[in-house]
């Protein structure tokens, strides 16, 4: 899914290009998904921008919006798969290009488009919306320009780590951490929190900062809360600088190694030795490297044995082991409810060796009526005097 850094480069290119330009026709097809799920629908979307001039680009962790010269104005969410094309512009980012066949690049309009605009003036520019998977959300919001982050649904999200920096303070983020009782990994990627962070850039952070996905957030100290603050802004600050571009990504990232699960062949340790997992938190899967990112606090599993588990991942590799605690925990109390109790697998075989003896000891029952009448009795066969004449008849015909 696309994050801080991909949609800063969104905005990027749409700044360059759309900024002070009037938009002359629009195509946008109805779509019940990505237009009407946020209640709007491709024709009124496209009436609403056509004939409007592109004041200027914003942007607040996933969301994006052209600022026209009048409202409604255009606010976007790349949701899964989205993206925004520029014809004979690269926008895509390192790992969206593999991701694109090479025939699809020369393709205009491209594959998947939601919406296409055109504007006026020399040059003109396209521009297109893609979404194979139709999680995006384009939407229309009504106000004045200045007020649409005081308005759904950028005003339902936290602020952005690199463009709110006067919000997004240490306080802040202690502020949050300690009022919540939650995964420091789910903390991250909760949008009403902080906008921007998703799967990649959180793992980012909590390998940064040598904390683990799994502890609570409000069980770090204030030194950790500093460290985590300050890996936060690198982060962030260094994905969007690089405008999501991977290759000029610093070499000493996880990022750079974390793609490999379930792939054949993939590496499964840093180029240092270092051993890599991958566990679930938050729902999501969290890349971690153990010996690193060591549990100083409470977390999501028991500590105890924690050197012997960092070792020793669950057989998967990818399940927390928070669901294999709340197994044990269960597992603990049905074993003190049947103290005293023979095992199941004793009881099983009890019972069985119970019931074998009943059998025996019953008595053959006595055939009933309906066994009798089921039972016919068999009478030999003779052949037909018929048949025996007709045979006989036969051939004597053929003697003669």
């Amino acid at each position: 899914m696309p994050e801080i850094a991909e949609v800063a480069r969104v905005t990027h290119f749409l700044r360059e290009y759309l900024v002070d330009k009037k938009i002359a026709k629009v195509l946008a097809p109805d779509d019940a998904n990505v237009f009407g799920k946020v209640g709007t629908s491709g024709p009124a979307f496209a009436k609403a921008l056509t004939g409007k001039t592109v004041e200027d680009v914003g942007r607040q962790g996933k969301y994006f919006w052209l600022l026209l010269d009048s409202p409604p104005h255009a606010v976007m969410h790349l949701g899964m798969t989205g993206w925004v094309q520029i014809r004979g512009v690269q926008t895509g980012y390192t790992r969206y290009l593999e991701k694109t066949a090479k025939a699809d690049k020369a393709q205009w309009p491209p594959k998947y488009w939601k919406f296409q605009l055109e504007t006026d003036g020399d040059p003109r520019v396209e521009v297109a919306f893609t979404d194979a998977r139709r999680f995006g959300r384009i939407r229309l919001v009504d106000c004045p320009g200045k007020d649409i982050r005081k308005h759904t649904p950028l005003a339902e999200n936290g602020p952005d780590p690199v463009a709110d920096k006067d919000v997004f303070t240490e306080d802040f983020l202690r502020r949050k951490m300690r009022s919540r009782h939650v995964p420091i990994k789910a903390l991250l990627l909760d949008q009403a929190t902080i906008s921007g962070i998703g799967n990649w850039v959180g793992d980012e952070i909590m390998y940064q900062a040598k904390l683990h996905p799994e502890q609570y957030c409000d069980d770090f100290d204030d030194a950790d809360i500093s460290t985590l603050f300050k890996a936060i802004q690198y982060v962030c600050d260094t994905a969007v600088d690089k405008l999501g571009d991977s290759e000029q990504f610093p070499a000493h990232w996880l990022f750079n190694h974390r793609w490999g699960k379930g792939k054949k062949d993939s590496a499964t340790t840093l180029p240092n030795g270092e051993k890599i997992t991958f566990i679930t938190v938050g729902g999501r899967t969290s890349c971690v490297v153990p010996s690193v990112q060591k549990k100083k606090g409470q977390t999501t599993v028991d500590d105890e044995g924690e050197e012997e588990e960092e070792s020793t991942p669950a057989e998967n590799g990818t399940e927390s082991r928070f669901f294999e605690s709340k197994s044990a925990a269960k597992r603990e109390a049905g074993e003190a409810k049947s103290a005293g109790r023979p095992s199941k697998k004793s009881r099983t075989k009890q019972s069985t060796a119970v019931k074998e003896e009943e059998k025996e000891a019953k008595p053959i029952p006595s055939e009933t009526k309906k066994s009798r009448k089921g039972k016919k009795e068999e009478k030999p066969t003779e052949p037909s005097a018929e048949l025996g004449r007709r045979r006989s008849t036969r051939l004597s015909r053929t003697a003669t």
